[in-house]
């Protein structure tokens, strides 16, 4: 879809430091053709609110609808608290998993959500705080949990795995080629001294696999070990089930990846969904961000929009049933 905004949209959709949302643009263009459809004030639900740049887009933009934003991030949800005040009742937050969506719609009892975004991935926060662990260029402890409720740290998956499950990890959840001698080159040096430290992880891999191109050699080491001790592919599947069963009829279901098995993913599932005739798809093929914002935040240069419409809506006791068999976070105002 040809989104023709001016470059001074940005500025006056109110772009700030704290959070520069990924392809603001097309997720509003995508998710207002929903709104477009409906006579009455509108529910979306940001299913990834991180600091809640898109959220906030969408309330300016849509001055009738409201926001649900849902987050597993219990310090990231304070931010978007603090930023979405303006907004008053307008915007909803609440702490919960992508994959708990169906349970907690039925909880607050709120009409079925014409529009779902979901940006799949690390936010900025995440990356830029050196205590959560994310980042291979900012010296902290080896977590990487998004929710810090979750057991299993990236340490515990460094120090504790064997050295076949390491390199298959890094190869399939990361795309590293050169997984098997990272893999053996850990597995040798925790013998003397386990990791904690992330800046020493990066260090041994770019020992291991020396520099080549821009991106850091680290890059997929740490993008595999995020993605699995937040358990990212399974959530997205349940995820994009649960938006199949929130949706109304018409609603839109918009998805931002940054990793080429997560966008296949969302790639079959809408594939599929469209060939028995419970999704029309709105991106045949999907929409990556233009030269101009990749320049101004280098961070959206890897990202894929894929976007669908629900064609019928599940029936609420299907619903009701699934949502009884997904496991919740805990669930906050």
């Amino acid at each position: 879809m040809e989104i023709t905004q001016p470059d001074p949209w940005k500025v006056a959709m109110g772009y700030d430091d704290v959070h520069i949302p990924v392809m603001a643009r097309e997720v509003v263009e995508l998710l207002g053709g929903s709104v477009e459809a409906t006579e009455s004030p509108s529910l979306f639900v940001d299913a990834t609110l991180g600091a809640g740049g898109h959220t906030a887009l969408l309330l300016k933009e849509f001055s009738s609808c409201t926001v649900l934003g849902t987050d597993q991030d219990p310090a990231i949800l304070d931010v978007a608290r603090e930023r979405l005040k303006p907004f008053g009742e307008r915007a909803r937050i609440e702490r919960c998993r992508i994959s708990g969506l169906p349970r907690l719609l039925r909880k607050l009892r709120v009409a079925r959500p014409v529009g779902l975004l979901m940006d799949v991935g690390v936010s900025s926060f995440q990356l830029d705080r050196p205590d959560r662990g994310f980042s291979f260029q900012l010296d902290g402890p080896l977590d990487m949990r998004m929710d810090p409720g979750r057991e299993r740290t990236a340490a515990d998956i460094i120090n504790r795995w064997d050295e076949s499950d390491l390199a298959d990890l890094f190869y399939f959840e990361g795309g590293e080629t050169r997984s098997r001698p990272i893999a053996k080159a850990i597995v040798e040096a925790r013998r003397a001294t386990p990791f904690r430290r992330t800046l020493g992880l990066a260090m041994l891999v770019e020992q291991v696999v020396g520099r080549r191109g821009k991106a850091h050699p680290a890059t997929k080491v740490f993008q595999a070990l995020r993605r699995a001790v937040n358990e990212e592919g399974d959530e997205l599947t349940a995820g994009l089930d649960a938006a199949g069963l929130c949706l109304a009829e018409g609603g839109v279901l918009c998805v931002i990846t940054f990793h080429s098995g997560e966008d296949g993913v969302v790639k079959r599932f809408m594939g599929d969904g469209a060939k028995r005739g419970e999704w029309k798809l709105l991106t045949p093929r999907p929409l990556q961000p233009g030269r101009d914002e990749i320049r101004s935040n280098p961070r959206a240069r890897s990202a894929r929009i894929r976007a669908a419409v629900r064609v019928g809506a599940v029936d609420p006791s299907d619903a009701d049933e699934h949502a009884g068999n997904q496991e919740l976070g805990d669930s906050q105002a």
